[in-house]
């Protein structure tokens, strides 16, 4: 007994567990790096896996590679897309921006700060610049709560004002968004999808933030209401300079908002470009095939053949090895599986994780042995 409460003591008052503890208490020391000015969002090699468990009595732990070393940069004012097909990962970059769950590796830069070394209370004192607009706005909007005390929640939080003030930044946001006063005793559930998504637009505008994540922001509503939505969110931007990082799996969606789009394919993003290059000059193989996907109603201008993409996308608790695009890749070669095709730049800021595409003039064979959409 001696001998263990002597160890014990030793042990505490070891130089190494002592070292552990003062390295813990220190005060945490947040750098600047140097990050271009017109750059208000930097992602360098941003990871997030999520554990799972399988088999009998879920024993067996697993990963899931939600996002794996991803990296891009948002310009200030800008819209910047991620599209992609449902689970590769769209959705969890947003909140890891925003700072919603924690990365397991890679840094995040808002205005030239790592976000990974700021603590909850920073991180909180920061979220009054950053907003997110959700897919389900009926979900995300609280049913005990009138219109008044949805809009009020985020001004009185941060103190951005009090009485005729607050009363006339909610009025002038109610403008905003196409809403009236008489609005504001309601509830949300006597609104319709449209009006919900208007009242959480509003929730964001009345913090002035820098920077908002549209994740899926039409995708519940009808189609008549989308296209008011998407355009009262283009005005905001272009009124106010709102940076925009724009998540669907619609394509139609993106083209129309986006000056920038990424595609991304389980977890990793395999093309990045200007709206326009991407659209006339997609290089990756997914990325072609996806633009090829979407129907068009004109004809004439139908882009090769209607092309349905086969397969099931893999699985991100066990992805492929080397480029994971290869199972489904009709130009899928050895080195594809064998090995990872690095994300790089061919020219023009347009970037390809492909081993085959070496600059922006590549042209690929022609696509044989697909189905086509009859």
């Amino acid at each position: 007994m001696a001998v263990a409460l002597a160890l014990l003591i030793s042990g505490l008052s070891s130089p190494k567990l002592m070292a552990k503890r003062s390295k813990k208490e220190q005060p945490l020391v947040k750098k600047k790096v140097k990050i271009p000015k017109e750059h208000l969002i930097e992602v360098r090699g941003l990871k997030k896996y999520f554990e799972t468990k399988m088999g009998i009595f879920a024993r067996e732990k697993k990963w899931v590679h939600a996002v794996d070393d991803v990296s891009f940069y948002i310009r200030k004012g800008e819209v910047f897309g991620l599209v992609g097909e449902s689970g590769c990962g769209k959705t969890t970059v947003g909140k890891l921006i925003l700072g919603l769950i924690s990365p397991m590796a890679g840094d995040i830069y808002f205005d030239g700060h790592n976000l990974t070394e700021f603590d909850k209370e920073e991180l909180r004192k920061l979220r009054r610049r950053m907003g997110i607009i959700y897919q389900h706005p009926q979900s995300s909007l609280n049913p005990r709560m009138t219109v008044h005390t949805i809009l009020s929640r985020p001004i009185d939080i941060y103190k951005i004002a009090e009485g005729e003030k607050k009363e006339e930044i909610i009025l002038k946001v109610l403008e905003e968004v196409g809403l009236e006063p008489r609005h504001l005793d309601r509830y949300p559930h006597e609104f319709s999808g449209g009006q919900q998504q208007r009242i959480a637009v509003g929730r964001i505008l009345v913090l002035n933030p820098d920077f908002v994540v549209l994740d899926e922001p039409t995708s519940a509503l009808d189609v008549s209401v989308q296209a008011h939505i998407l355009n009262m969110l283009g005005e905001l931007q272009s009124k106010f300079g709102f940076t925009y990082l724009l998540i669907s799996h619609d394509l139609n969606v993106v083209e129309y908002m986006s000056d920038r789009i990424a595609v991304m394919y389980v977890g990793k993003m395999v093309e990045l470009a200007d709206n326009d290059e991407l659209r006339k000059n997609a290089l990756h193989p997914y990325a072609r095939l996806l633009l090829a996907a979407v129907p068009v109603v004109d004809p004439r201008h139908r882009r090769e053949g209607g092309v349905v993409l086969k397969g099931e996308i893999p699985s991100t608790i066990n992805p492929p090895s080397g480029c994971r695009f290869h199972t489904r890749c009709p130009y899928a070669k050895p080195v594809c599986k064998a090995k990872e095709p690095e994300f790089r730049d061919v020219g023009g800021g347009h970037c390809v994780a492909c081993h085959f595409v070496k600059s922006r003039k590549h042209k690929w064979p022609s696509i044989k042995g697909l189905s086509r959409r009859p």
